[in-house]
């Protein structure tokens, strides 16, 4: 895809994504492409909604995110505003979603620009509710403390449709994952949770998440979550801390919507859109999440390989069973033989090379 114009994410407190974003811009002005920074954190200053910060960069077909997940998603939120596609540059600790190591940076730009690199497309959740989310007054300069401002309520989604039983659609993207969880330590998040609409059970809990399988490794894995392929569709429900015997995760079909209920007698539900607190409800108010129809666009420079990044990122090589006294296992199960017809429709990695001759 031969690129256009570059808005660039930055990681401010790591001064090797500066750095980066120095390099980003240098290639920029090699090849004659414009590039803008974006989502910039400035002190007295409000955030600004995705869409308004892809307008104010001239709508960038790419964006770049240097930093980690975090810095990602700050980027995905804009690039999904006008279908740009999403370049992550490697400078986080537990990451699944960046995908170049700082120092091929420029390298990794070329190939975009060459059209050398692969677009992996990703499953996203949006929402609607029953009234628009407001953020009560007061809570911004509690959650200031220690990190840059917060972003404003989602607005209405211009053009939508639907009757006041089916509340209001919101201008929402999720990567990762929508999350309701309790407002005050002393007051438990009450909620009515129901699945393709129907109730499935009412949970007083400490959160409850709902997840792509993109986002099945962030939150909802610490919750006890399972491990979903990224190349697949689903949503992930997984309660946090309920106080009742089921406490396991469900796994629904990407068309079943998720439906949470604030029952009358909970507290103050907070509700955060991959990380970013967004809104405050109150008991009766209710939120239906479910797959959107727009798609994120990640930049790969090969072959993903999820699996292998999931072993290295959780460590699964220091497991137990590695160092067993039986011997360790092999890294990689793929004969290097032409793949059989009946198999050749499946996700392999690629064959090896063979191992040189003394």
């Amino acid at each position: 895809m031969p690129v256009k114009r570059i808005g660039v994410v930055v990681h401010q407190g790591r001064p090797a994504a500066v750095a980066a974003a120095e390099v980003v811009r240098g290639w920029c002005e090699t090849n004659g492409i414009p590039c803008r920074e974006i989502d910039v954190w400035k002190d007295r200053e409000p955030r600004h909604g995705g869409q308004e910060e892809s307008s104010a960069a001239g709508n960038p077909d790419l964006v770049v995110t240097l930093g980690g997940d975090g810095t990602f998603l700050r980027g995905a939120r804009i690039a999904a505003k006008n279908n740009a596609a999403v370049l992550g540059v490697d400078l986080g600790r537990v990451g699944f979603l960046t995908e170049v190591p700082v120092e091929q940076v420029s390298r990794a730009l070329t190939s975009v620009h060459e059209g050398r690199a692969t677009i992996e497309e990703r499953m996203t959740l949006t929402m609607r509710a029953s009234r628009p989310l407001e953020m009560p007054s007061g809570i911004e300069a509690l959650l200031r403390y220690g990190r840059g401002p917060t972003l404003p309520p989602p607005h209405v989604r211009a053009g939508t449709t639907g009757g006041e039983d089916w509340g209001v659609a919101l201008d929402v993207m999720a990567l990762n994952d929508i999350v309701l969880e309790k407002l005050a330590r002393d007051r438990q998040a009450s909620l009515g949770v129901y699945l393709a609409g129907r109730l499935l059970a009412a949970y007083s809990a400490d959160a409850v998440i709902v997840a792509t399988p993109t986002g099945s490794t962030a939150y909802s894995f610490a919750a006890g979550g399972p491990v979903l392929s990224p190349h697949m569709d689903a949503v992930v429900f997984t309660p946090v801390a309920p106080h009742m015997t089921f406490n396991r995760t469900v796994v629904t079909a990407p068309d079943e919507p998720v439906g949470l209920r604030v029952l009358p007698h909970s507290g103050d539900v907070a509700i955060s859109i991959d990380g970013q607190l967004r809104g405050v409800l109150e008991p009766g108010d209710w939120v239906g999440v479910y797959g959107a129809k727009y798609r994120l666009r990640l930049v790969r420079m090969g072959p993903t390989d999820f699996y292998s990044r999931l072993r290295e990122r959780f460590r699964l090589t220091d497991a137990p069973a590695s160092t067993a006294a039986d011997g360790q296992a092999a890294p990689l199960f793929r004969p290097n033989s032409p793949v059989p017809a009946d198999l050749s429709h499946l996700r392999l990695p690629p064959a090896q090379p063979p191992a040189p001759r003394d």
